[in-house]
């Protein structure tokens, strides 16, 4: 029950600590193989013939605001490297992810709005994406490329919605939307350092902190890739995300022997971070940063050493704003928020001799773009009939003037089991940016939208809302945003109908459900996550047949009964006070869509189970 298969991964030092003796990247070695030493086949230096298209590195960090960096004025953090990988890079100006990360990596993935793709929240199912959708990795593959995730995924852990069943034929991931919470493995909950992930459909144990698990995993991988193969390596770490129980020790002491006080940083914008500030949380995020920037110099020091900076484009951006309260630029808002401080994300893109290193301004992007504006680089076109919503950035990218070319980018997040129109939008246009910010954790609104409407590039703080000056701009703004929510909302006709878990597939022998994914009578908030909560999986069962199904279900405080009920069955069975799991046997389940749920019930309590195996 619940057996946990620990597997070394295809190399020694796959998923462990040890580190690459490459100096931290300067930019000032250039290892680069010449034409004639590639010729004789005197490949020094570890150098390989590059692919005729470029390889691609994209780097998305979780929770890391757009104030932790010290090119953006953070006057306590260093971050060195990515300071340096900004200098030598394409910067975008404004642009803009969702204000919570689950969208995010449906709309960097897609190429489309979040909406389109059924990912609507962060958990209660609606972090699952529509499996039919199509991937930046899957049409990579079709090109020829290499593909490797290593890091998060959060678009659905379970069979076809997983990085493996997408288009990443390497998988390294976390399951759930972060470890330390209710998609952790058995043994594995919290572990930050040497976490329990899921190696292309496997359970294994690794060791090391599991950002450097992440880079030297996905540097591994790459330097297993035939030369002849272009690769694409998405590394998404879950830092700097909470917990924050679990960091890297030196570089913890070594923020925790600041002054991170509010006073260390500029105002206004530390009068705005007062609530709930903490000194200690900060320097543990701090510490998760400076991690982060570690691998990133790693990660060009050993490109550089084996002949591959020149033909690989490396980008690197954010999924939202940051989740604690602390130095954000300036700007307004964190995570969740559609202020400029939740859903304003760095862009560096990285291609030596193509992107010429400068800020670029006089246009806005988003996550919706970086998937046509890859393929664009890679030459690759994407499939006939699929719809994007982004547009390629290359031209600017790759020294073009970037004009407005008229566009209304439209950013919407909120809890919930569907989206509700107006509710936590923000939508851009040109100078022009309307905003209901009214709040993360309603799945209505209440009372008629307030909208404001700020001219950004006069006033980038968002302090000045000029909806009453500008009555035609603000209606022509809200007239804009209704076409896109009737747009978005009509992609397919169940379009917020959340996907269902595949059960007894051969692709799938062993399908686990938790509280990541279930539904539950509620609405939404913290009680879907609470120790007594209730809840029930929409599943679909690949086949008839007689099944086995190991339930989780923590402690039971005293005597009591499980039940259990899918489609026609309903099974009971007796709990003895102090059990915890439970194996049932020879369950037969019916082909077919149905509602899976478990309930332990004893005196005074009725609760869900923490996880739930199912298999053939």
């Amino acid at each position: 029950m619940f057996t946990l298969l620990f597997s070394h991964l295809q190399r020694p030092g796959h998923v462990t600590t040890q580190r690459d003796a490459a100096p931290a990247f300067d930019g000032q070695l250039r290892l680069r193989c010449s034409a004639v030493l590639i010729a004789l086949g005197l490949l020094a230096g570890g150098c390989r013939p590059a692919p005729t298209r470029p390889n691609i590195v994209l780097i998305m960090t979780d929770d890391q605001g757009i104030g932790d960096f010290g090119l953006y004025g953070n006057p306590v953090l260093q971050t060195p490297n990515l300071d340096a990988m900004a200098s030598r890079s394409a910067r975008w100006g404004r642009f803009y992810v969702s204000p919570v990360c689950a969208p995010t990596r449906a709309s960097l993935m897609t190429g489309r709005y979040n909406y389109r793709t059924r990912v609507v929240d962060t958990y209660i199912g609606r972090a699952m994406m529509e499996p039919d959708e199509t991937t930046l990795a899957e049409v990579l593959a079709d090109a020829g490329y290499a593909t490797g995730i290593f890091g998060k995924w959060h678009l659905g852990d379970t069979y076809p919605m997983r990085a493996m069943d997408q288009g990443f034929e390497e998988s390294l991931v976390l399951r759930g939307g972060g470890i330390g919470q209710p998609s952790d493995p058995p043994g594995g909950e919290g572990r930050y350092t040497n976490a329990i992930l899921s190696h292309n459909g496997t359970l294994v144990q690794t060791a090391g902190y599991c950002t450097d698990v992440y880079f030297d995993s996905a540097l591994d991988w790459i330097e297993r890739v035939s030369p002849e193969r272009p690769f694409f390596a998405y590394i998404a770490t879950n830092t700097p995300h909470s917990p924050y129980h679990d960091v890297p020790d030196s570089l913890y002491r070594v923020y925790a022997a600041r002054d991170l006080t509010l006073d260390q940083f500029p105002h206004p914008e530390a009068a705005r971070l007062e609530p709930g500030y903490d000194t200690d949380v900060l320097a543990r995020i701090y510490a998760m940063v400076g991690n982060i920037d570690e691998n990133i110099g790693r990660l060009f020091a050993r490109l550089e050493r084996d002949g591959l900076l020149e033909n690989t484009i490396v980008v690197f951006l954010v999924d939202n704003g940051p989740e604690s309260r602390r130095y954000v630029g300036a700007m307004r808002g964190r995570k969740t928020e559609v202020f400029e401080g939740g859903i304003r994300s760095p862009l560096f893109a990285h291609w030596p001799g193509h992107f010429p290193a400068r800020t670029i301004e006089g246009a806005v992007a988003a996550h919706i773009d970086l998937f046509p504006t890859l393929l664009d680089a890679a030459g690759v076109t994407p499939p006939a009939g699929l719809r994007l919503d982004g547009r390629s950035l290359l031209p600017a990218l790759e020294g073009a003037p970037a004009r407005d070319d008229g566009r209304t980018l439209t950013i919407q997040s909120h809890r919930g089991d569907q989206p509700a129109r107006y509710h936590q939008f923000a939508s851009m246009r040109g100078r022009w940016k309307l905003v209901h910010n009214s709040g993360f954790g309603r799945e209505r609104l209440d009372t008629e939208p307030a909208f404001e409407l700020y001219d950004i590039e006069a006033d980038p703080y968002e302090s000045n809302n000029l909806a009453a000056q500008h009555p035609d701009t603000l209606d022509a703004m809200v007239a804009r945003y209704d076409a896109w929510f009737d747009d978005v909302s009509a992609t397919r006709p169940d379009n917020y109908a959340p996907p269902r878990i595949v059960v007894g597939h051969p692709a799938e022998p062993v399908t686990v459900l938790t509280r990541q994914d279930w539904r539950y009578p509620g609405t939404h908030g913290a009680g879907g996550w609470a120790p007594d909560a209730l809840g029930y999986w929409l599943i679909d069962v690949a086949e008839t047949a007689v099944y086995a199904i190991d339930v989780r279900f923590g402690a039971a405080p005293a005597a009591g009964t499980l039940t259990l009920r899918s489609g026609d069955t309903v099974f009971t069975a007796p709990i003895a006070a102090g059990e915890a799991e439970r194996r049932l046997t020879d369950l037969p389940l019916a082909a077919g869509p149905q509602r899976f749920e478990v309930v332990l019930t004893s005196p005074g309590l009725e609760r869900g189970p923490l996880q739930v195996e199912i298999s053939r």
